[in-house]
């Protein structure tokens, strides 16, 4: 059995309602990302990662994207999952995140979810298989 996070940050509540969708369909630990760093991540064989757009769609820049990056030299071979909500523009923010992903060596099960601020029942179920995808990496 596959150990697997889920670990996000959200300020509205929409992130969030996507990552406990994702992490229900895992069986995953729910984390804020408050609660996580880079040590955390040997402790786990998948992580979804889940962060709304904010500023000019960049990831969310005092708590989500210091513990990303702190993260990210131990993401090669690591299988993750990518998701996250937005209020503008066209998900450039996740475009860019993916590639970023891709470039240290991760491994990502799935194509990232996004939503168009709160997620509506189609974003949930798209949670929901990624969940699912995350569980059988």
């Amino acid at each position: 059995m596959s150990k697997t996070a889920v670990v996000y940050w959200s300020g509205t509540g929409n992130t969030e309602q996507m990552a406990q969708a994702v992490a229900e369909s895992a069986g995953a630990e729910l984390i804020p990302c408050a609660d996580f760093d880079a040590s955390k991540l040997d402790e786990f064989d998948a992580v979804a990662f889940g962060c709304p757009s904010m500023g000019a769609e960049q990831l969310e820049e005092d708590e989500f994207e210091p513990m990303f990056t702190a993260c990210s030299p131990k993401l090669s071979g690591k299988k993750i999952a990518l998701f996250g909500s937005y209020g503008w523009g066209d998900g450039e923010w996740m475009r860019t995140w993916q590639e970023q992903c891709e470039s240290l060596g991760a491994v990502l099960v799935a194509e990232p979810v996004i939503c168009n601020e709160t997620p509506d029942d189609e974003a949930l179920e798209a949670c929901r298989a990624l969940g699912q995808k995350l569980a059988q990496a």
